[in-house]
């Protein structure tokens, strides 16, 4: 049994776009909850609204056009949800601090590493001299694996490597000691030596400060790798959630099992890699049933009508699928199957 403490717990979350071509509902009634020390992944292909419920998390939707329009994110025992900008600045980048998918486009170009990092601690260190704050910025670049730190906070973005930046990035993420580090897509544009090299420093950092990761990425390897818990996102709903091996070893979801299906297994040759039948619907364009319905080969009737709920399949596993809701099972033979 799991005692840790959970630090974040997002209930209900709805977060909507409203443009010229009507509402878009890209978080659509999402919950889950982190534990101290957890590393916890988000997985979906793009477009999902795994994003989205990041920069909800942080704050950081872009309004007009978007909007939290319901739900809760409570940290710490405080939802986050209505508080004003002030104090979410006091707990965006102390408390939870989130590593963007490009650093190159997260640093800013026109100042040295050093005066970003440096900015970045006297902000909520305020106690703090220059000189402290520069000092625990070279600790930290070192503490990623960066070796001539010193000479890194006299330089500026476009000098370093790829992974160097996003050391930089992690680095500045981790300065003020969150209790929740939010990784979107860390290892995006990263040759693979260097996408592990992140990854094994992400989990040791974890596990040596026991920060809460909560990672988003479309790369099941990496979840493999990295987490311990997983949830899958498709069309901005949830539509499963398991322990890491569960997901892998036991899938039930039609769209989970696609999409381990797709991944390439280099001790079997295929004549072709398995893919899911269809496009990702454009976002708010269903606007009843199964949004995985047409896609799904195991779709009937009450797919492409109803909406499914996420049914508790075991005592760690939830899916949202009519083939495990109690007045379905072993009726589903007598059922209509759509075509993909």
């Amino acid at each position: 049994m799991d005692n840790r403490k959970t630090i974040l717990d997002v209930k209900d979350l709805q977060t909507t776009f409203f443009t010229d071509s009507g509402e878009i509902p890209a978080v659509d009634h999402v919950s889950f909850h982190v534990k101290e020390g957890e590393v916890l992944g988000i997985v979906g292909e793009s477009g999902c609204g795994k994003s989205v419920t990041s920069l909800s998390i942080m704050g950081l939707v872009p309004n007009p056009p978007g909007k939290i329009v319901g739900g809760e994110i409570v940290f710490d025992g405080q939802n986050l949800i209505g508080v004003s900008e002030r104090k979410m600045r006091q707990v965006r980048g102390n408390d939870i601090a989130m590593i963007f998918q490009e650093p190159m486009t997260s640093l800013n170009p026109l100042f040295t590493i050093g005066n970003q990092m440096v900015e970045a601690i006297l902000i909520h260190e305020k106690k703090w001299s220059k000189k402290q704050a520069q000092e625990r910025a070279i600790e930290m670049l070192k503490l990623v694996g960066l070796a001539r730190a010193e000479d890194l906070m006299k330089e500026y973005p476009h000098q370093l490597s790829g992974g160097m930046r996003q050391r930089v990035m992690i680095a500045m993420a981790l300065v003020c000691d969150p209790k929740v580090l939010i990784a979107d897509e860390p290892t995006t544009a990263l040759d693979v030596t260097i996408q592990a090299q992140i990854l094994k420093l992400m989990k040791d950092l974890n596990v040596r400060l026991n920060t809460a990761v909560l990672l988003i990425t479309h790369d099941l390897g990496v979840v493999a790798e990295t987490c311990e818990r997983v949830i899958v996102m498709y069309s901005g709903q949830i539509i499963e959630e398991a322990p890491v091996k569960t997901i892998f070893e036991s899938p039930k979801h039609p769209y989970t099992k696609g999409l381990i299906q797709s991944v390439p297994d280099m001790r079997y040759k295929k004549d072709r890699l398995y893919s899911i039948a269809g496009n990702v619907p454009i976002p708010g364009s269903i606007k009843k049933g199964c949004r995985f319905a047409a896609r799904c080969e195991f779709a009937f009737d009450r797919c492409l009508q109803e909406n499914p709920e996420l049914y508790e399949t075991s005592d760690v596993q939830k899916t949202r699928c009519f083939l495990y809701d109690e007045n379905e099972v072993g009726a589903n033979d007598d059922k209509a199957v759509v075509e993909s």
